[in-house]
């Protein structure tokens, strides 16, 4: 009797917790503006928004780990009206498809953001990179300096912390695997939350969003492979080769990253500039866009 009702719990958990794919059509009719929206980029099709003038002074912005264009829509729209502003999802992120090559390493992703600038005809532009996309902006703008005008890294990731090791991926264990299969909407809304110091930002259409956007097939399986493969670098001998013009943007209250993290940028980059938001999270472009958005127009005006 009782192995039968412990059966019936496994059961009906497996099936609470079961999170199937949303098919691609449904996602882009949803989330995307239209067909406009996709290139093809070194064999893969990627969500580009693309707005503003094409010949005023260019930016592109870089999303975080789980992150997609979304994220910036305040920002571009304050933006567009003096700069070209590019945004992209990364392979295998949002409505972009995988990577064709299955590789999601720091170095796949710099190839991929020079494919794209050399089709978009862009051969200079300002970089914004959010978290993971803080630390492939730093990157990329250490490899190739003559391509960065500006650099702005919002709560940017590279540095190592509890988990992590340089020259060492990360051990994923099998319980986040599960996540291929299983993704129930509370449970990713839990894992968000602590990016926002105000909780009300994280509204229901935000969790909505993040939560559709995750179930795109192989989004997953991407998710994890950029987890598995990830390998840190020492970043002061990156940081210290750039020549751009920096600023450095983080909320004060950021649990994900924390603010105390700037020191290290700092040291490497003395040139940097700090513009700390008080009582912001991780996502500022999401928790304050106006306050966070006056700081790095002003730093891209100056």
């Amino acid at each position: 009797m009782v192995l039968g009702i412990l059966t019936l719990l496994l059961v009906l958990g497996g099936y609470w917790a079961w999170t199937p794919d949303i098919p691609r059509a449904t996602l882009e009719a949803r989330y995307a503006n239209g067909p406009a929206d996709f290139i093809t980029v070194d064999g893969m099709r990627l969500h580009v928004r693309d707005s503003g003038p094409k010949d005023a002074p260019v930016v592109v912005l870089l999303h975080g780990f789980g992150g997609s264009v979304h994220t910036w829509d305040d920002w571009a729209a304050g933006l567009q009206a003096q700069y070209r502003v590019v945004r992209y999802d990364q392979p295998g992120a949002g409505l972009s498809e995988p990577d064709r090559l299955g590789q999601y390493t720091d170095e796949r992703a710099m190839q991929v953001l020079a494919a794209l600038l050399d089709q978009l005809g862009i051969q200079r532009a300002s970089l914004v990179g959010h978290s993971m996309g803080g630390r492939l902006a730093w990157r990329f703008a250490a490899a190739q300096p003559q391509r960065v005008h500006k650099l702005v890294l919002v709560a940017p990731d590279g540095f190592a912390s509890p988990g992590f090791d340089y020259g060492k991926a990360p051990d994923v264990g099998w319980v986040t695997g599960l996540l291929r299969w299983t993704l129930p909407r509370p449970l990713l809304r839990a894992s968000l939350a602590p990016a926002y110091a105000d909780r009300a930002a994280l509204t229901g259409v935000r969790v909505e969003r993040y939560h559709a956007l995750m179930l795109a097939p192989g989004n997953r399986d991407a998710l994890l492979a950029r987890m598995r493969q990830l390998v840190l670098q020492p970043p002061a001998p990156f940081l210290e080769r750039i020549t751009a013009p920096t600023l450095l943007l983080w909320g004060q209250a950021d649990k994900m990253i924390p603010v105390a993290n700037a020191a290290d940028y700092q040291r490497a980059m003395p040139q940097a500039r700090l513009a700390v938001l008080p009582g912001v999270g991780h996502l500022p472009q999401e928790e304050a866009p106006a306050a966070s958005l006056a700081e790095v127009a002003a730093f891209l005006q100056d």
